[in-house]
């Protein structure tokens, strides 16, 4: 198959080998399970549980709020042991409204949790219903709730689904290793999503460095006695008996090339498609909708089984972690557990990062949960972080060459330094879409992309200061107009009162004349 080039990328070290061989392993249940209450973009969800309340595994413990928010469950049978703000007033402002659970040891499930003997029997609106009561969200990192990506043929033309098994971090292998041991089933939950969005297309982008990922997800997605999209393994039926949705679904999966940042979702339609998204806009505007394997895991768990969102494989890995690995995870259960599980340190590490290094987010501490969107947790050494101290820009365009956007870093960031942040927003700092390429290429070793996350911190926080501002002049005006019209209403009724005042005393003037004139007759 064609790919279509881009520009830009770099080729780091993927330092993958250090777990990609460890099968996947389920983490033993932690004595406290904490669990956010954000863990998607959108509303925080809110509570349906009390402190003390016994709840069983996949139980609804807070609800969704509003269009854009994702249910959260129980990972496990237990008693809530509280609601409030974990890590407890923490320093560095890490606190999040979290759930703690503190499970019983049986991990008995719900009652009613159950699935669909054939999920390709309902309409798109079902599945995409089922997937929301499911609490699933993007969990390549966006975790955006994917129910409504699912919907979104009801406001775009859609015609592909593509699937980011490209995992292009270093050391991240947890999607690898899910399409290799879980293929059948990442596949059924990619046949169930290209039904609910109604594509008849599916493109499956997997870089080279995962052969067996390859040849796994190949197998799967094979077209079963010449009925394409039929998932053998899941089928209620005969290959001869799916419904069309099911039947035309074709799956084509393709080799990419080993490249950062091939996991962003914009320039992966562009290699796969060869049609470029518009500037701050969505896939879905060229008719592509993009999802992860990991989610298409959890959409074929909800649908088959009727299981929530409520573990996820996490890759713990880096050269400080003394037995790196990938674990199956209970959401809510603290990083330190995991790390205790693979043997702890093997040094002090000199970072720790949740996420891939290019654009994981720094770790402050061990007690930080693991949330729906985590997919790593990397221990790095001194020797893997190698930490130089910037020196001056010599405009040498190593970063250019670099940027995947075709955007002018160097120029961003001499506009970031001066505080010219309009400047470096009329330069795309919106477009930019945070990958690191820039700072992995530096010779000056200076933090582009940190400057750009702060530049755009910065210009977030100006418009919700502005936001706040025209939102308190509003309430001001209303303010003003509503004392003025009780002024006015109160100016009237005085007008009234006088009117009145002035009718009876004329009225009774008017009467003692006439009585005065009376007793004269």
């Amino acid at each position: 198959m064609r790919l279509f080039k881009i520009r830009g990328g770099v080729h780091p070290d993927d330092r993958k080998s250090l777990a990609a061989a460890r099968p996947i392993e389920d983490l033993p249940m932690p004595a406290l399970l904490h669990i956010p209450l954000q863990q998607h973009i959108g509303a925080a969800a809110n509570p349906v549980v009390q402190r003390r309340e016994h709840v069983a595994k996949g139980q609804l413990i807070a609800r969704a709020q509003g269009a854009v928010s994702a249910p959260i469950h129980a990972p496990t049978s237990g008693r809530i042991a509280g609601l409030g703000f974990y890590p407890a007033n923490h320093p560095s402002g890490l606190s999040v409204r979290s759930i703690t659970l503190q499970p019983d040891g049986e991990d008995r499930w719900h009652e009613d949790i159950h699935g669909v003997d054939n999920p390709f029997a309902l309409t798109p609106e079902e599945i995409a219903a089922r997937v929301a009561q499911a609490g699933v969200v993007g969990m390549g990192g966006a975790t955006f709730p994917s129910a409504v990506k699912l919907n979104l043929r009801s406001r775009y033309r859609l015609h592909t689904l593509v699937i980011n098994g490209s995992e292009c971090e270093p050391y991240l292998t947890c999607d690898d290793r899910l399409m290799r041991e879980q293929a059948d089933a990442v596949v059924d939950g990619i046949r169930i999503m290209a039904r609910a969005l109604g594509v008849p297309r599916v493109m499956v982008g997997i870089e080279g460095n995962k052969p067996e990922a390859l040849a796994a997800m190949r197998r799967a997605a094979a077209p079963v006695d010449g009925a394409a999209g039929f998932a053998t393994g899941f089928a209620t039926g005969t290959a001869a008996d799916a419904p069309d949705s099911e039947r035309t679904a074709e799956i084509t999966v393709v080799r990419l090339p080993n490249r950062y940042p091939m996991g962003s979702e914009k320039h992966l339609v562009q290699t796969l498609i060869g049609l470029e998204t518009p500037a701050r806009g969505l896939t879905a505007d060229i008719g592509v909708v993009v999802h992860n394997p990991a989610t298409a895991f959890a959409v074929h768990e909800a649908l088959r089984f009727g299981r929530p969102l409520i573990s996820r494989v996490v890759t713990v890995t880096g050269a400080a972690v003394s037995r790196p690995r990938n674990l199956r995870v209970p959401i809510g259960t603290k990083v330190q557990d995991l790390v205790d599980y693979c043997g702890g340190f093997a040094e002090p590490p000199a970072r720790l990062i949740s996420g891939g290094p290019m654009m994981g987010q720094p770790l402050p501490e061990l007690r930080v949960p693991i949330m729906k969107g985590t997919n790593g947790v990397l221990a790095l050494t001194a020797a893997e972080t190698s930490r130089r101290e910037p020196s001056a820009c010599i405009r040498c365009g190593s970063c250019v060459d670099a940027c995947p956007c075709g955007l002018v870093p160097l120029q961003m960031a001499a506009h970031t330094r001066a505080g010219d942040l309009e400047g470096a927003v009329s330069n795309g700092l919106m477009d930019c879409i945070g990958c690191g390429s820039c700072a992995y290429v530096c010779p000056a070793h200076i933090p582009l992309v940190q400057f750009f996350n702060h530049a755009k911190g910065e210009m977030a926080a100006r418009g919700r200061a502005k936001q706040k501002q025209a939102e308190t002049k509003r309430l001001a005006e209303q303010r003003a107009a509503r004392m003025e019209a009780q002024k006015q209403a109160k100016r009237e009724a005085m007008a009234k009162r006088k009117r009145e005042a002035e009718a009876k005393k004329k009225a009774e003037a008017a009467a003692a004349e006439k009585a005065a004139a009376t007793v004269s007759d």
